[in-house]
């Protein structure tokens, strides 16, 4: 059943949690309001690849590299790294000064448990650690790597931006199962979170960690450089009505909104004391994710016909108008990066034959099952994507249960590999920014390694060795030829459709300061 908010019932729940005395306390100027997109339905940053997640993770839990602006890893929670024997070990010294969130210091153990759980669900992170012979700690600051073969990407795993990531945990915490939650945020990021001021659907609350000592030198930018917390606390308030949003932002009573609705854009970018501006100029990519455990998309043939069918520019212009904020024409990779290529694009950009592609369907054997398309309904650009995407099986003649709920719900049940008719699924939507679709190591939807791959769950074995290729490509040709080829066998064996490149702006006061490029951070921010 669909969960359904409105404002009034979220003005009385959020009555009764910001009347709490000890909220009551933090109003003022070291407080910083933030509307997320959504709320967080799972704390544990490795355990999903949702944005909320790792957006949450940041403001917890520090990484050992941070990403600059220039897509570099540099040093974050380390001193600096070193190779040898021709770059077959990598030696990672912790910088001084690194404490839990629990007091307990930040030891080399915890991070190489931290490194092992996270190796065992990140895609990039499996791929790094079944290139690694030993990883261990020799000492309370020394994490070292023994590799099978030299492997440069390495920092580029540990330091990645995007979900999931490579997050620093307390040992105790990191020894938890990789397909378990943990569900005690300990970690020895910049905030510290307020877990018994929780209030599911209203409000995340976070504290400024003392004990956080930033990294000395370079400059904040994205994921990199010093961590510096000027505000004492942060608030994420849930707000799922966009007036709401909107009106609060108005008022000064949020600082900063992440994801607006497209069409109320004119009017914040009208307002007076708000700015709006793009943060991830990699934009976020749209994309169809199909359930390959299942009939009908068992059927590679099913699912070519539903490729072959796809528009991309539906899907864009039903997020927004503004032509300025998308593009079609999007392939496997990231537009714009080196990896992107024109290999095989005539099956996104062909001509679109909807009786043909219908016909193809029935061809290949459909049998009417029922096909279940989960969507989100309380984030208005992902609610769009569900809506052109049921439509367009139901024009292609298939039995659509089209199942409305919140994203939270949408994420407990695209883990289900059951049936349809025991809970499971066959088709949800959901957007990867682009720093997640730059090369093959981070991209979780070309993934193709059966049931560990990620909800959707492809097996490729073809796609799984052009990967492996990648990674031991001699040069950046190489590199490139072997993206041309997994590009057209991606639009042959369809782990996943393309939808399109949307650019988001956030909305923030206009006395707000510092906010950096990329996903959303709260160190640097200050306001004017």
């Amino acid at each position: 059943m669909a969960r359904q908010f409105s404002r009034r019932r979220f003005l009385a729940t959020s009555a009764a949690a910001f009347a709490a005395p000890s909220l009551s306390l933090a109003q003022g100027a070291n407080v910083l309001k933030f509307v997320p997109q959504t709320d967080v339905a799972v704390l544990d940053p490795v355990w999903t690849t949702t944005y909320p997640t790792r957006d949450h993770g940041y403001m917890v839990f520090d990484t050992l590299f941070g990403m600059d602006g220039q897509y570099r890893m540099q040093p974050q929670m380390l001193a600096g790294a070193t190779t040898e024997s021709d770059g077959r070990v990598w030696t990672l010294t912790l910088r001084d000064g690194l404490k839990f969130h629990d007091g307990s210091a930040v030891l080399a153990r915890d991070c190489v448990a931290s490194i092992k759980r996270w190796g065992a669900r990140d895609a990039f992170g499996q791929v790094l650690m079944a290139a690694t012979d030993e990883l261990s700690a020799p000492d309370d600051k020394t994490i070292r790597f023994r590799l099978k073969h030299a492997f440069p990407l390495l920092p580029d795993a540990l330091g990645k931006a995007s979900p999931n990531m490579c997050a620093m945990m307390p040992e105790r915490l990191a020894n938890t199962p990789p397909m378990e939650r943990v569900t005690e945020m300990v970690g020895s990021g910049p905030y510290r979170y307020l877990a018994g001021e929780r209030v599911p659907g209203a409000l995340i609350a976070y504290q400024k960690f003392d004990g956080y000592v930033p990294r000395s030198g370079g400059t904040p930018d994205w994921t990199a450089g010093p961590k510096v917390a000027h505000f004492e606390r942060v608030e994420w308030r849930i707000m799922p009505d966009p007036n709401t949003a909107m009106g609060a932002l108005r008022a000064g009573e949020i600082d900063w909104w992440y994801s607006p609705d497209a069409d109320l854009l004119p009017a914040l970018k009208a307002m007076r004391g708000v700015s709006t501006r793009v943060i991830d100029p990699t934009g976020w990519i749209s994309t169809m994710r199909l359930n390959h455990l299942v009939p009908p998309f068992d059927n590679p043939a099913i699912r070519r016909a539903v490729l072959s069918a796809v528009t991309q520019s539906d899907f864009m212009e039903a997020q927004t108008s503004d032509r300025e904020l998308w593009k079609d024409g999007v392939g496997i990779f990231c537009p714009g990066t080196p990896m992107a290529t024109e290999a095989g694009m005539a099956a996104i950009t062909g001509p679109r034959e909807l009786e043909k592609a219908k016909a193809a369907i029935a061809a290949a054997g459909y049998k009417d099952e029922k096909v279940v398309v989960l969507g989100a309904a309380e984030i208005a650009s992902s609610k769009a994507l569900s809506d052109v995407g049921a439509d367009l099986l139901k024009k292609l003649g298939f039995n659509v249960d089209y199942q409305l709920s919140d994203w939270g719900t949408v994420v407990q049940r695209r883990a289900k590999t059951d049936p349809v008719d025991q809970g499971g699924w066959n088709v949800f939507h959901t957007f990867w920014s682009g720093t997640d679709l730059f090369t093959p190591a981070g991209h979780a939807f070309l993934r193709s390694h059966g049931r560990n791959a990620a909800p959707g769950w492809p097996s490729i074995p073809a796609m799984e060795q052009m990967r492996d290729d990648w990674f031991r490509a001699p040069d950046a040709a190489a590199q490139v030829a072997i993206a041309r080829r997994m590009q057209e066998l991606a639009f042959q064996e369809v782990p996943y459709i393309p939808l399109g490149q949307r650019f988001f702006p956030t909305a923030f006061r206009s006395n707000l300061t510092g906010i950096l490029n990329g996903n959303p951070v709260f160190w640097n921010v200050r306001r004017g």
